[in-house]
Parts: structure tokens; sequence; C-alpha cells
């Protein structure tokens, strides 16, 4: 799906200040639990970089979440012309900060994502992560569209809706997100003088 269209689906409106502030370990193994990231300490105060570092070295997501969360975020919002995909700008680390730093969304994470195994064991006898490219996209056409999707599947919708969100915010506060979305903040005007017009209209050329 285009990335820049999902996000106007989307419609972030609000992002509190730890979402903003958590960091990624660059070399964070996919293939492990969610222990190894690393947290930002420029400009922060020192309680609120060792309350983050506590938080980083506790573990939720084992590594089977983590793979599952890490394809997810890359069907999500794939690699493309213009930026690299939400793996390259470190989502699936962000997710696993975001969770447990605010503990609210491990319930809805971890049962969507058995929900999500559940259902490929069922139709295609193998967990999410061992489904083809077109099974894993069959499941989430059936989620993704929350108006067109089946009453029964509801629990997936919901689920999808959090995981879609959470990949959003943590790609596009990212520096590859920001740079793909254009974003070059506040930025000093430039004095190049009164207009040659304006001193025309005045009579004050070369003055």
């Amino acid at each position: 799906m285009n990335r820049r269209d999902s996000l106007k689906a989307i419609g972030l409106s609000t992002l509190s200040a730890t979402t903003i502030l958590a960091a990624c370990t660059p070399g964070a193994d996919k293939a492990t639990g969610d222990d190894h990231v690393e947290v930002a300490k420029t400009g922060r105060q020192d309680f609120e970089i060792a309350r983050d570092e506590s938080i980083a070295k506790t573990t939720f997501f084992d590594a089977h979440e983590m793979a599952t969360i890490t394809v997810l975020a890359d069907l999500i919002i794939p690699k493309d012309s213009r930026s690299g995909s939400a793996t390259d700008a470190k989502v699936p680390e962000f997710i696993a900060f975001i969770v447990k730093d605010e503990p609210e969304h491990q319930l809805p994470m971890r049962g969507g994502l058995k929900w999500l195994d559940v259902q490929c064991l069922n139709r295609y006898n193998n967990d999410f992560i061992g489904c083809t490219s077109q099974q894993q996209t069959a499941l989430l056409g059936e989620i993704a569209y929350p108006f067109k999707a089946k009453p029964v599947m509801q629990p997936g919708v919901a689920f999808f809706n959090k995981m879609r969100d959470l990949t959003a915010i943590g790609f596009f506060t990212s520096k590859m997100g920001i740079e793909d979305l254009g974003y070059k903040g506040n930025t000093p005007g430039k004095w190049e003088g009164v207009p040659a017009d304006v001193l025309k209209q005045y009579g004050l050329e070369g003055v």
C-alpha cells in the first residue's frame, strides 16, 4: 500500500512525548526477543534516561512475536523508491519499547498476534510468518478495511488498526520517516532587502 495514502487513512493526530523520544538500537537482532533496545539520551533528564533504560532491559515479546511484528511492519510500510521499509526505520524495536512503556498495548498486541497465527493455522496449516506472501496479504486484506470486514473478523480488525497505528507512528517519527515526509522544521528567513518594485513605487531606486 502507498505509505502516504496510508498515513492519511490512519489519521494520526497525537503523539505522546514518550513515543517521540523512544529510540531503538541500530543493530537489534530481529530473531531475538525485545530486550535489545537503547534509548535517546540527548537533551533529556537523568531520571528520564534511567527509567527508559530500565524499561528497555525488560522483555515482553518473545522471538516469534518479534518476527511476526517485523513481517507485519514491512507489509504495512514496505521499502519503495523514496525510502526504506518500516524495519529499516527500526519500527519493530520501537513497538517493542512502546508496549513496555505503555502496558495498555500489551494484551491487545499479544492477543492479536495469537489471533493472526490461529487464523493462518486454520487456513493454511502454518503460522503467519510461515505463510507465503500471497497468503499473508490475503488474510490482511480481510482486516485492513474496517468498514468492509465481516463481523467475525472484528478481533483482527482491532489488532491490525493498532499495529498499523504503531507502525506509522514509529516510522514517521524516525529520521527516515521525517525525511520521507519532507518536513524541514523551523528555518530562519533570509533578508534580501526591499523588493525592487516597492523601491520603485516610492521613488527610492538606488538608495
